[in-house]
């Protein structure tokens, strides 16, 4: 097992800010990772404060848990954050008073080659963030057909050139490594714009193996069932794919972002937008960390039910 890299929290200062309204509420951190976030949260939390901390990765639970130590206000939790209503207690449920989802793949994960996330390093084409996944991204190079390889670098990783490359990948099959990947791309974009196609491959394979879209969906929608009215989600993204439905989301409480309207014209709504401009990390964070500089952040709030 190789030893854990740490991740640095993006938009750390913010993002906690945004989140405690109440330093006695309950709060997720629903993207765990290192527990750079978590600590800061578990700072700002008065003693009846509780944090669930949950993550997919094993590996990356035993060393957030290790970092946070014994504080009896923090649980972390095992699981997807796709299935938030079964991983936190039912007597919870509706009483939460913050969701920070902080979306991508850990500095942990694309500096381990064994995962196969970096087109950087030599490694198996993997890219699961979870053991509990299915689909590897073997099996997506080297079993889909030509029509649904060329969507997912089309649709997930928005790459103008994905007719091409997904025949480039066909006709090199079978495909072992993330280096025969990036070549089968290289050989087919040139200039210089060939790094930023590889990338977006990469990050197309990525988000198919594991759902990403799929459970993005599911964790913002949840969201509305554990929170409590005037409870907040905090969501950073990193890419124009989850931003576009986290925007839609916040806007309209679905994802095309169309506002329903009641039989005299009010508007009908869940959830609203806390800050209606994106939260961007600052100069000097971008400065201390380059892997910040495409977050964007975003604040929203549940509204009372209409009974």
């Amino acid at each position: 097992m190789t030893d854990f890299i740490e991740h640095i929290p993006v938009l750390l200062q913010e993002s906690v800010e945004y989140l405690i309204t109440d330093s006695n509420g309950i709060y997720i951190d629903a993207t765990l990772g290192g527990a750079g976030h978590s600590q800061k949260i578990l700072q700002q939390l008065g003693p009846k404060g509780h944090l669930y901390g949950i993550d997919q990765d094993h590996e990356a639970l035993r060393a957030a848990t290790d970092r946070v130590g014994n504080d009896t206000r923090f649980t972390a939790l095992e699981g997807n954050f796709g299935y938030l209503p079964t991983l936190v207690p039912q007597e919870y449920h509706g009483n939460i008073s913050g969701i920070l989802f902080d979306f991508g793949v850990s500095t942990h994960q694309i500096k381990e080659p064994e995962r196969g996330f970096s087109f950087q390093h030599e490694g198996p084409l993997d890219m699961r963030m979870s053991s509990m996944s299915g689909v590897s991204a073997n099996q997506v190079v080297n079993e889909y057909d030509y029509k649904k390889l060329r969507d997912v670098i089309f649709h997930y990783g928005e790459e103008r050139l994905s007719r091409q490359i997904a025949k480039e990948i066909i006709n090199r099959r079978p495909l072992e490594t993330t280096s025969d990947l990036r070549e089968a791309v290289e050989s087919v974009v040139k200039g210089q714009h060939t790094i930023k196609s590889v990338a977006r491959v990469f990050q197309g394979i990525r988000i198919e193996v594991n759902r990403e879209m799929d459970v993005l969906k599911l964790a913002l929608k949840e969201s509305l069932e554990l929170l409590k009215t005037g409870g907040r989600i905090v969501a950073i993204s990193y890419h124009s794919l989850e931003d576009r439905l986290v925007k839609n989301f916040f806007k309209s409480g679905n994802f095309e972002g169309k506002i329903e309207k009641d039989f005299y014209g009010n508007p009908i709504t869940p959830i609203e937008q806390v800050n209606k401009q994106i939260i961007t990390p600052t100069k000097e964070e971008i400065e201390r960390n380059p892997a910040s500089r495409s977050a964007k952040m975003r604040v929203a709030e549940k509204l009372e039910e209409v009974k």
